[in-house]
């Protein structure tokens, strides 16, 4: 049976225009992703925040506000309104692209009133340490969504439905306030002690109406967008047992699989398993320390040991449950998780995560049409060729060559449903070079070129696949049949 392989596309990223148009836009182009070979779109989060246009998507206010009331300022959100949102979705889908919607669950921000709650100081580094007696505290706690009018929800949120927060209005304060009577989770990542905080208004997921609560909300949510399935936020500060059940039951309830991406943001690949084994609901993570490898190796330049930049990374450990990335919203510079990989290494660090028989690779917005707030050019040539070699040529068995630290390569064999298909790709992080490699009997006495155009030359392969093949210093060279019928 043909299939193609599966690559999703983030589409947005953090400096986006507030022109209210993203809806729109990716609509329009949903017939020429698909073309290019994107099997699904990671949309960003949709409701109401707290910054009204001006927000990102990221400062939850109300869940049920998916550009429709007019709150915080505003009907619209950064990226449009409902009707716009849902036609974006419905476009996508009939264009046969899955759309996956970023779920925002862990904070709430831009609270309608201030409370006084009794709270104490917590230490910042080791949140199980508390570093003040308890105080009141004056909390932007309460929430009443007064622009919805209780359509939909008539829950309201106040302190007892949050564990902590980041400001008391009394003294003027930053720092992290535990509530009275309140605990963080335990089934939470481990660095800082616990990491149940990490912004905001913390959501107390130990609180059973907020659970019921979040439970209506998204059978709500797809009911409404009959979205394919999520991108779930920051879930390494979420009880890991809460969304275990949540999709459970939402699956359940509709009798279907909703597709789902974690992110839980940590170079420790033990604590990314150990999230996945635990919570079988989830189906794949983002794989953050394969993005470590890549930004390791970009800043090092040609001081790194290529062999091993797949070692001790999802992709490595659990192939299946591996979305591979390059860089994303959260990476970009200036966010708090700056980790840009530098400009000369991303076309291999591509190269790495698209043409390989492992892993769901994740194209980035800011790479793919640059990020003008840096002045970051974009990627969109070069990408486009990868897409397309994906879609149609990286098939087939995978032979691997991660035989010296700068030059590494591997081969696609090709396979019977795809014409043409096959592929040799060479990398290096230092001087280039030529690496003999087998291509396999798909391709045998055949001609093939660098379709990046990045060496001029063509290669010879004889008739039992093997040929040498090039790449410049400090870039990569994918090589495939001259003429193929796909005309890359």
């Amino acid at each position: 049976m043909k299939e193609i392989n599966h690559t999703m596309m983030q589409y947005f990223e953090w400096y986006l225009p507030n022109d209210c148009n993203l809806w729109n836009v990716v609509a329009q182009k949903a017939s020429r992703f698909n073309k290019m070979g994107i099997t699904s779109i990671w949309l960003p989060p949709a409701q109401k925040s707290a910054a009204g246009i001006n927000d990102t998507g990221y400062g939850c206010y109300d869940l049920y506000d998916l550009g429709e009331f007019y709150q915080k300022g505003t009907v619209r959100t950064k990226y449009g309104t409902k009707e716009e949102y849902l036609n974006a979705i419905r476009s996508l889908q009939n264009a046969g692209i899955k759309v996956l919607a970023d779920i925002v669950l862990n904070h709430r921000l831009g609270a309608d009133e201030k409370q006084d709650v009794i709270a104490c100081r917590v230490d910042s580094e080791n949140r199980l340490r508390s570093i003040s007696d308890y105080k009141t505290i004056s909390a932007w706690t309460k929430y009443n969504f007064d622009g919805r009018n209780n359509k939909y929800s008539s829950f309201k949120m106040n302190w007892s439905h949050f564990n902590a927060i980041d400001y008391d209005c009394n003294t003027n304060e930053n720092d992290i306030f535990r509530f009275y009577g309140k605990h963080f989770s335990l089934d939470v990542d481990q660095e800082k002690g616990n990491f149940d905080y990490l912004m905001g208004a913390d959501v107390d997921f130990n609180n059973l109406d907020t659970v019921d609560e979040l439970n209506f909300w998204g059978k709500w949510f797809y009911d409404t967008t009959h979205v394919d399935g999520f991108r779930l936020d920051a879930v390494k500060h979420i009880r890991s047992s809460f969304y275990k059940r949540w999709l459970h039951d939402l699956n359940q309830e509709f009798n279907t699989h909703l597709y789902t991406v974690g992110e839980y943001f940590s170079y420790n690949i033990d604590s990314l398993i150990n999230y996945l084994e635990y919570n079988t609901e989830v189906d794949t993570l983002f794989d953050v320390p394969l993005h470590g490898h890549f930004m390791e190796a970009s800043r090092k330049a040609g001081d790194y040991d290529m062999r091993y930049i797949l070692e001790d990374t999802l992709v490595d450990r659990r192939p299946s449950k591996a979305v591979t990335f390059v860089d994303n919203h959260d990476t970009e510079p200036g966010q708090i998780l700056e980790s840009w990989i530098d400009s000369w290494f991303k076309p291999l660090a591509y190269a790495l995560i698209m043409l390989r028989d492992k892993g769901i690779p994740c194209i980035f917005y800011g790479d793919y049409y640059g990020v003008p707030q840096y002045n970051i050019p974009p990627m969109k040539d070069f990408l486009d060729i990868l897409l397309l070699t994906r879609k149609y040529l990286a098939y087939g068995k995978q032979h691997d060559y991660f035989d010296d630290p700068n030059l590494i390569g591997w081969t696609r064999e090709g396979d019977y449903y795809h014409q043409d298909s096959g592929v040799a790709v060479v990398l290096s992080d230092g001087e280039g070079g030529g690496k003999q490699m087998n291509i396999g009997k798909n391709l045998a006495d055949t001609v093939l070129y660098d379709c990046t155009g990045n060496v001029k030359e063509t290669v010879y392969v004889d008739k039992n696949g093997n040929g040498i093949f090039y790449c410049n210093g400090g870039s990569v060279s994918v090589w495939i049949k001259k003429d193929n019928m796909y005309n890359l």
